[in-house]
């Protein structure tokens, strides 16, 4: 369990042991506290942080879906590179 700004978020899936909790917390801006889902990748010894909304969310566009999570894996991020997923727990 992962909790900022009174915020919590349960890690759902890990690749590579990318999960860093001190990095995150460096990493971290309050733009991710509105998303259902957080995405962090390892790209060049440094973590990317990129939000997602559920995809019943009013606010959910295509590109921010979390159905497309895997498309962005494979278009954005180094191929096999080390990434981690959070989901909001409310």
């Amino acid at each position: 369990m992962f909790v900022i700004d009174n915020i919590r978020f349960e890690l759902v899936e890990e690749r590579g042991s990318a999960y860093d909790e001190e990095a995150i917390l460096e990493r971290w801006s309050d733009i991710l506290n509105r998303y259902d889902y957080v995405l962090g990748d390892w790209g060049y010894d440094q973590l990317r942080l990129k939000g997602f909304f559920d995809d019943q969310h009013n606010k959910a566009n295509f590109d921010n879906k979390a159905s497309t999570i895997n498309d962005y894996l494979q278009e954005f991020c180094n191929f096999g590179c080390p990434y981690f997923i959070l989901r909001r727990v409310d």
